[in-house]
């Protein structure tokens, strides 16, 4: 399984790179979530539900954007709402990798549509593209990497079911919130998806970690992610080709794919930090331009300012009841 996420996170990075893609991280993130949620690629009809529901959602938002761009209040109430919802499904065990896309999508599409008035039109063929090619890049990886015969996989890691689920989800809520509130009327911020995207895998992260040595061990992780963008945003810089980006992300995919892969809580920090990492080296090498020019180092910034925001609010409004795990005693 790991192997399959290094191959599709870094092929559809190289291509979404070489082909001038708007938004190119967006594909390979798809992929990576559709892989981890289990040894078996996505039946076809489970595939298209599955950009039905991506295409849906990002037109309600964009919709959404539209009506409210000027009146934050409004708009801010509406995508509360969602995420409430979202957090609420999650802190209750039941979602899986669907609540994390829906959250990336209920977060990237207003900001974005926002911030370049000229995506209105573009913003749904933008998703289609990273929808399908996700699908077909997890098709792909299956093709190159079957599953050995006879053997049913890993099951993935089962949900946490918490005592008061409207409480998390309410914390949560506010938490993600105030991330993307900051995106909406903070100039410098404007640009900062980076932000909000990793807020909200954070708060999927930490409901696994256990413990305060667990939390440490899972900000280390998602350091890594950065960290590793970085250098090999470094590397590309020094020789731009599209060769070294494949070779550099299969790389990168390899060392925090095949941790991710673990059906373990371990296993969902190193995805948050795969996530990290696309997302950092893929808007650093978007053609899509800024409101204001940003370097690499500033987009390593926003996520260690992300990452102390999501801890010390989870620190003040998280309530101390116990998580656990939902065990099934049916066959």
């Amino acid at each position: 399984m790991g192997l399959r996420v290094a191959l599709a996170v870094s092929v559809g990075l190289t291509f979404g790179i070489g082909s001038g893609a708007l938004i190119p991280f967006l594909g390979p993130l798809f992929a990576a979530q559709f892989l981890l949620g289990g040894a078996r690629p996505l039946p076809l009809a489970k595939a298209t539900a599955t950009v039905g529901l991506i295409l849906l959602a990002g037109q309600v938002f964009i919709v959404m954007a539209g009506l409210f761009g000027g009146r934050p209040v409004q708009l801010l109430s509406l995508l509360g709402l969602f995420f409430f919802l979202c957090f609420f499904v999650q802190a209750q065990g039941k979602g899986g990798p669907a609540i994390f896309l829906s959250l990336v999508i209920a977060v990237m599409v207003p900001l974005l549509d926002l911030l370049h008035d000229d995506l209105d039109q573009s913003m749904i063929m933008v998703l289609f593209q990273g929808s399908v090619s996700g699908v077909v890049l997890s098709w792909l990886a299956h093709a190159a990497v079957p599953e050995p015969a006879g053997r049913a996989g890993d099951s993935p890691l089962q949900g946490v079911a918490l005592s008061n689920p409207t409480a998390r989800a309410l914390a949560n809520t506010a938490i993600l919130l105030g991330s993307v509130t900051l995106c909406l009327t903070n100039s410098a911020f404007s640009s900062a998806i980076v932000i909000p995207i990793t807020v909200a895998s954070l708060l999927l992260q930490l409901d696994l970690a256990g413990g305060a040595r667990a939390a440490v061990g899972l900000v280390a992780v998602n350091l890594l992610g950065g960290v590793l963008a970085s250098l090999a945003f470094a590397f590309l810089e020094v020789r731009p080709s599209l060769d070294f980006l494949f070779l550099t992300t299969l790389l990168v995919g390899l060392i925090l794919g095949g941790r991710a892969a673990m059906p373990s809580p371990s296993g969902k920090v190193y995805g948050g930090a795969l996530t990290t990492f696309l997302i950092l080296l893929g808007t650093g090498l978007s053609p899509l331009p800024t409101s204001t020019p940003e370097s690499f180092s500033t987009r390593v910034f926003y996520v260690l300012f992300a990452i102390a925001y999501a801890l010390c609010a989870t620190a003040l409004l998280w309530s101390r009841e116990s998580a656990q795990r939902r065990v099934s005693s049916q066959g």
